[in-house]
């Protein structure tokens, strides 16, 4: 408990003197509670929960990869972002909080970092999409304005439309393959070079 309200205290202090865009924006101050409460819809948590959800290859501690994805950076939406700047990211939390100097955050690093008053900062990216096309779709749009009683309705939004377009071609694609399989056809286009002899 102590240890929630102390992570919930640093939420309202400012970074390093500086404001988060996620403030200035008109989002909660905390970055890691703005990015629960948009892709999570989760308003109360504690450090080591953050820290084990965040954890994509299961290793009990934050990699570069790890970092650069939960803040988003994996999204195709953030396809714009240069390489540069997401080395910014996953180093910037790793001088933040990872105190023995081995390139990852370990949930106790994490804790004692909050228990010192660090938190994550707002690098101006937006919440952290990092979920597949299905659950962002869910998530940020079929909830917004389809989730309540008759909201299936008329499907007719830019979203809806993109979504269920994507979902015929995929479709396609694997009717396609199944036909190939089917048929017992070889696709030599798939067949790597190296593999092909010369005619």
């Amino acid at each position: 408990m102590r240890l929630t309200l102390v992570f919930l205290a640093a939420a309202g202090a400012a970074a390093h003197g500086a404001p988060d865009a996620a403030a200035a924006s008109g989002h909660p101050a905390d970055w890691a509670t703005w990015h629960l409460l948009e892709e999570h819809h989760i308003s109360n948590f504690d450090p080591p929960s953050f820290h084990k959800l965040h954890d994509f290859s299961n290793t009990g501690t934050w990699s570069p990869a790890d970092i650069q994805r939960f803040y988003g950076l994996d999204d195709k939406s953030a396809s714009h972002v240069p390489a540069s700047k997401r080395k910014d990211v996953s180093d910037a939390i790793l001088k933040l909080y990872d105190s023995n100097h081995d390139g990852a955050v370990s949930r106790e690093e994490f804790v004692a970092g909050i228990e010192k008053g660090k938190r994550l900062p707002d690098f101006g990216l937006g919440p952290g999409h990092h979920g597949d096309d299905e659950y962002e779709y869910e998530i940020h749009h079929w909830e917004k304005y389809h989730g309540g009683p008759g909201g299936e309705g008329e499907l007719n939004h830019p979203e809806d439309i993109k979504h269920y377009a994507e979902h015929e071609e995929r479709e396609r694609r694997e009717e396609e393959w199944a036909k190939i399989e089917k048929e017992g056809r070889v696709v030599v286009k798939n067949i790597p070079r190296k593999f092909l002899r010369e005619l």
